[in-house]
């Protein structure tokens, strides 16, 4: 579950009820130090973040997407 909210007075406050039960443990995660940044659109693209890493693999088996626990651990192809 994700719950959105923002900080306000220096405290957490969420953006909609949600049904927490008290004493329920949580886990808060920051977007980003900049509000004005945390659009989607100024994220960068999974191209953008693993351009320098496409196409370093070669000489792959043609199923290796789809099998790469058989080739990596030994599991049963699928």
């Amino acid at each position: 579950m994700t719950i959105q909210g923002h900080v306000e007075n220096g405290q957490i406050v969420l953006d909609q009820k949600a049904p927490l039960p008290e004493g329920m443990k949580v886990e808060i995660r920051l977007l980003n130090s900049d509000p004005q940044q945390n659009d989607a659109a100024t994220l960068p693209t999974l191209y953008e973040r693993y351009k320098n890493i496409i196409g370093q693999a070669k000489d792959l088996p043609s199923d290796f997407a789809e099998n790469h626990d058989h080739y990596i651990h030994g599991a049963p192809k699928k």
